[in-house]
């Protein structure tokens, strides 16, 4: 005991004591009220390590005065901050699932106007374990069992302690890198950030982030949006009268098809289909179904589909994704919002990962979606057989789970499911999927592709039962996505669809070129709607078209909006496919533009590439459609950096108001709002008599078998969510 005193009688040594409470408060904080998504030894324990190299520096800093008594205070002062920075991001990261952020903390109000009605709901009573180190702290001065070291102290060891905390943080921030590679530069997820760095790197990082994007901001003028409206206006295509407003009052329900490639619509794999619901979904009557529509995605890959989905503007073209970037901040004018204000819709999306992910529970709000059911929606008792890879739960329990709330939405609604069983890496139990075989490729990713594709197309087949049991397919408008490339390049850095060609398709691939590359990255785009004028098109096509599309055929004219799509549909329609990287496909030709002027150009039907010289017809033609792609990608590019949205609001448009959007306690904001319309709910349990329709929804996931808790009215949900 008279070592533990004569150590903490030192200023140093009363330091180091501070450091461990502040360790200790973190990592309990970490593990108690956050989720962080810990999947392996390496992750715990940079998790638990993480909190040492800010502390530590932080904890120095003090140590550089002269004066004892100032040198204490400091130290004081620095701890009951940190202190209070770890509680409030608990209380917000209950209130919003997400952590305080800079423009959290210099928006101030807006943040307590949004915790103002939930604080005292959001504080327990565990809470006082936040409070004991305190305690401790002020018995230990109270009985003199500490007291203030008033010995000078050495800068030099002050330094030091310094450059410990500095060296710390580089050792961590090096593991990180190599268990999350670009952890930094490409973020996903805010959580990914505390995870690896710590809560108290992560408002730095944001603050970094910000005023860069701040910066960009402030180069913007006003006169900007006009030239871009130039542009819209000119590349308008008018909706085809035969098409347009074929939807309108109709229910519309987006499926998200993760990782999705079109080769794997009517593929056989030892004699059976691969996806066989999908491919009768496809070729059904009422379906429009197109063979040349591509994915056109860049690093923000998943998030990007989504930003292309409903702003109708691209992703970004390096780095990271709009969503992480400039979502949490920037003006949207998206489909939830658009659709709301013209059509009176409600919107919703169904997603198995945590909210925070790609800033969806913030960005959602910025697009005016009134619901985001995230992973804490379901039942995700057996976390092990649910889960997968850290991406959310499987396909079949977030359809099967997610109608409980969709039945509950006042109609027409707009919605939107994320599926996540087939993203990469394709490794769950084969029990899942019966007794279908894959290949025996030796790229044991490319064999577990064909077997998640497989699960998560009998998770739609059954979730299509449900829609037709509950007669929502008679007033629904479903569309079909994928949202990029699923195969990309083995361990080795050979390509996977080069694999897939030879072993699977029997391709002659000696002479595989970035062409062949090119013709992969189509993914399916199909409408489904009872009484639609379906059929196969040919007609080019890609992500950045599909807003306006489903816009027009819900009756919305999108001439007012900034998108950069033109409807797939429509007879003016452009058929030019531009990709992030500014290459792009027409009907005839692909084209790699090349940085020192010799852009290749290749003849889509035989694959032969074409010199241009030999061609200046074809040069001409190039030329003027490489400028257009250029233009329309440095328009998106403007739109997003500069938050451009904000100078320009179309006729009939409200700006959303994300303050008017909470995540939390959303079953009773379905419950209140039915009771309130009473006789008037249109959702479809006020439409079977106020009772619940999901005892029509059969599924044969076996984690829902055993244990699934019959749901024989709302009083159910209610209670246990």
């Amino acid at each position: 005991m008279e070592k533990i005193k004569s150590t903490l009688n030192t200023r140093l040594g009363f330091m180091t004591f501070l450091i461990l409470l502040l360790w200790l408060k973190t990592v309990l904080t970490y593990y108690l009220d956050f989720s962080l998504g810990i999947e392996n030894l390496l992750q715990h324990f940079l998790l638990v390590v993480n909190p040492f190299a800010t502390i530590v520096f932080l904890m120095s800093l003090p140590l550089y005065f002269n004066k004892p008594l100032i040198s204490y205070i400091v130290m004081g002062i620095i701890y009951v901050a940190d202190s209070i920075f770890i509680y409030a991001n608990v209380l917000y990261y209950r209130s919003f699932s997400d952590f305080l952020s800079f423009n959290s903390i210099t928006g101030a109000s807006k943040v307590a106007k949004g915790l103002g009605t939930t604080t005292l709901g959001v504080v327990q009573i565990r809470d006082a374990i936040y409070l004991i180190d305190f305690v401790v702290i002020i018995i230990l001065f109270a009985s003199h069992f500490v007291k203030i070291d008033r010995r000078p102290f050495r800068k030099l060891n002050a330094l030091a302690t310094s450059c410990l905390g500095v060296m710390l943080f580089s050792a961590d921030l090096a593991g990180s890198e190599a268990n999350r590679p670009q952890l930094l530069g490409r973020t996903f997820d805010h959580s990914y950030i505390v995870k690896y760095l710590g809560i108290n790197s992560f408002l730095p990082y944001d603050s970094i982030r910000s005023v860069k994007n701040d910066q960009v901001r402030s180069e913007a003028t006003e006169s900007e949006i006009d030239q871009i409206l130039d542009y819209t206006h000119q590349h308008y295509a008018q909706p085809n009268k035969a098409y347009f407003g074929k939807a309108k009052g109709k229910n519309i329900i987006i499926i998200h098809l993760e990782s999705f490639e079109q080769f794997l619509i009517g593929l056989k794999i030892n004699g059976v289909e691969v996806t066989p619901f999908l491919n009768k979904l496809y070729n059904d009557k009422n379906t429009l179904s197109y063979d040349n529509f591509f994915n056109e995605v860049g690093t923000g890959r998943t998030s990007d589909a989504e930003t292309m989905l409903e702003t109708g503007l691209f992703g970004l073209p390096t780095g990271t994704s709009v969503f992480t970037k400039l979502g949490t901040e920037n003006t949207f004018q998206a489909a939830p919002a658009i659709l709301a204000q013209q059509e009176g819709y409600s919107s919703a999306v169904f997603h198995g990962n945590v909210g925070s992910f790609w800033s969806r529970n913030i960005v959602y709000k910025n697009m005016g979606y009134n619901y985001f059911f995230d992973k804490s929606y379901y039942d995700t008792a057996d976390s092990e057989t649910n889960s997968l890879n850290g991406y959310g739960i499987k396909d079949k329990i977030l359809f099967s789970e997610g109608v409980k709330y969709l039945e509950q939405m006042q109609q027409p609604f707009y919605t939107k499911f994320l599926t996540v069983t087939n993203h990469v890496r394709y490794q769950f139990s084969d029990d899942d999927n019966g007794d279908f075989q894959s290949t025996d490729l030796d790229d044991d990713e490319i064999n577990n592709y064909f077997k998640t594709a497989h699960y998560l197309d009998k998770s739609i087949e059954e979730f299509f039962k449900y829609l037709d049991d509950t007669g929502l397919s008679t007033n629904s408008m479903i569309v079909l996505y994928g949202d990029h490339y699923g195969l990309d390049k083995n361990s080795a850095g050979e390509s996977q669809h080069k694999e897939l060609a030879s072993g699977v398709f029997n391709q002659n691939t000696d002479n595989w070129s970035q062409f062949n590359e090119t013709q992969y990255q189509r993914v399916p785009f199909m409408i489904h709607m009872d009484g639609l004028k379906g059929g196969i098109k040919h007609t080019y096509g890609g992500e950045i078209d599909v807003l306006p599309t489903i816009l027009h055929l819900a009756g919305v004219n999108t001439k007012q909006y900034i998108q950069l799509g033109t409807d797939l549909l429509s007879k003016q329609h452009n058929q030019v496919v531009a990709f992030r990287k500014k290459s792009f496909i027409t009907p005839k030709y692909t084209v790699y533009p090349n940085d020192n002027g010799n852009t290749k150009v290749y003849e889509n039907k035989t694959g032969a590439e074409i010199p241009l010289r030999d061609n200046p017809e074809l040069a001409m033609k190039v030329d003027k459609w490489q400028k257009d792609v250029n233009k329309k990608l440095k328009i998106s590019d403007d739109v997003n950096n500069k938050n451009l949205l904000r100078f320009y609001t179309p006729a009939g448009f409200t700006p959303v108001d994300p303050t008017k959007y909470d995540y939390q306690n959303q079953v009773e904001q379905l419950v209140k709002a039915r009771d309130e319309l009473g006789d008037k709910s249109t959702s479809i349990y006020s439409r079977n008599g106020n009772k619940t329709t999901t005892n029509l929804y059969n599924t044969d996931a076996l984690q829902l078998q055993d244990d699934r808790t019959p749901i024989d009215d709302w009083s159910y949900l209610k209670t246990n969510k």
